[in-house]
């Protein structure tokens, strides 16, 4: 157990001090002895009545392997992993063997370590400067992070990134596509990088990365090649796509897609209304802007709008003419179900996994070329799309993709048939 030591003026011959860091790295280590452990148990445990023709234990354990260091997100910890002798053979004669869920062979650093590369990598780091950088959190010893390995890591997140373009989409549904591009303050060869990004939610809620490509200032030519190769790919146009007021997405997709709906992302119109107001007023305004953005219907939306314009445009005209441009782009998550609205307002999903990196002040050098920076971006999304939430109410997601009109959030039957009943007793009466 760890014994926390307080500090004092005149320490007690021989007593340690333990840094912080050193304390957590050692709080690590002992946890996962404790957990290599216990999985060496139950599974000798599960194979303890196998038995050979003298009645000796087939699985049994076998000593301690040799220690190796490894770098976990507490920084670099050694330790020594249980070794099990099973002497068990299948139906082919082929000896049984022992795999660590927890600690595999030969793995020198957490899967956890290796997603902070790609974002050190777009800041502006070199492969020759990730070990100084990362010496200080995860310790002197920190193993896998040399300039070699790095070089190893970016060569097969190429490859990753050159079957990723390639798949097959045919027979694949999405129902929504949110749309972004990301613009990284990095120096490169020539211009600072535009990633064109789609995410798309298949019928089962989950969301999935389906393009990250490199564009230019996010023009219609750029979006309209995306587009297309999705579409090669035997990719069906999704329902209803969510964007910014980018005006290069929408062309293209009316020529590509023409039959998908269109939704604006509200934060980015929040964002472009209060620019034209001055400060003072911006609290008063964001209120009267979330009164729409939440309505709960589409007629307390636009009665919310007009009450915008009657208070500001007299004397911020500009304020209201960004509000209303596109206004009906904006309000079309209403003719989808409720349960989606809060997923279809914003396209905050595609700028989250990029949180770390856009829109820096400090302009440094980057990954030296369009394509490296491109490679890093992927990673970064195809990393971040573990964490993704499931869209909420995806069992209406098939009704949806089927044609379904839903009104004001609700299923248009159903919204009927509950006019309906509420009607006949005032008939009645």
């Amino acid at each position: 157990m760890l014994k926390v030591i307080e500090k004092r003026d005149g320490r007690e011959a021989g007593e340690e001090l333990l840094l912080l860091d050193e304390s957590v790295r050692e709080g690590a280590r002992r946890m996962l002895i404790a957990a290599l452990k216990a999985e060496v148990d139950d599974y000798i445990e599960r194979h303890l009545s196998e038995r050979d023709e003298q009645g000796h234990a087939l699985v049994v354990r076998n000593g301690r392997g040799r220690a190796r260091k490894l770098t976990v997100g507490a920084g670099t910890v050694e330790l020594s992993a249980p070794r099990v002798d099973d002497r068990r053979r299948d139906e082919h004669g082929r000896r049984q063997r022992f795999t660590s869920h927890i600690l595999p062979p030969y793995m020198r650093r957490s899967p956890k370590v290796a997603e902070v590369l790609p974002i050190l990598y777009l800041r502006g780091l070199s492969t020759g400067d990730f070990r100084p950088a990362l010496e200080a959190l995860l310790g002197k010893d920190a193993a896998g992070l040399s300039a070699t390995t790095i070089t190893r890591l970016t060569g097969g997140w190429e490859q990753e990134y050159k079957d990723f373009g390639q798949r097959d989409l045919s027979g694949r549904e999405y129902v929504y596509v949110w749309v972004d591009g990301i613009h990284f303050n990095i120096r490169l060869d020539d211009d600072r990088l535009c990633t064109l990004v789609m995410i798309g939610v298949r019928p089962d809620g989950e969301k999935e990365l389906l393009a990250v490509e490199d564009g230019y200032r996010e023009s219609a030519e750029s979006w309209k090649a995306v587009l297309r190769e999705l579409k090669r790919r035997g990719m069906a146009a999704p329902v209803l796509a969510v964007g910014d007021g980018a005006l290069g997405f929408w062309a293209a997709a009316r020529e590509v897609w023409p039959e998908t709906g269109e939704q604006g992302c509200w934060c980015h119109k929040l964002c472009n209304v209060l620019d034209k107001l001055p400060q003072r007023l911006h609290s008063r305004a964001k209120r009267a802007l979330h009164e729409m953005m939440y309505a709960a219907r589409r007629s307390d939306c636009e009665a919310a709008k007009v009450r915008f314009a009657d208070e500001f445009q007299a004397k911020y005209p500009k304020a209201v003419e960004s509000l209303t441009a596109n206004w009906e782009r904006l309000v079309r998550f209403f003719d989808f179900p409720a349960e989606h609205w809060k997923h279809l307002r914003t396209t905050n999903v595609v700028e989250s996994a990029f949180a770390t990196v856009r829109l820096r002040e400090r302009v440094t050098k980057g990954a030296g070329s369009r394509t490296k920076g491109l490679l890093m971006a992927f990673k970064l999304l195809d990393m971040a799309q573990q964490r993704w939430r499931r869209l909420d109410g995806a069992a209406l997601l098939p009704l949806v993709r089927a044609g379904v009109k839903f009104v004001d959030g609700v299923q248009e039957q159903t919204r009927t048939t509950v006019q309906s009943n509420e009607a006949a007793p005032r008939e009645a009466a």
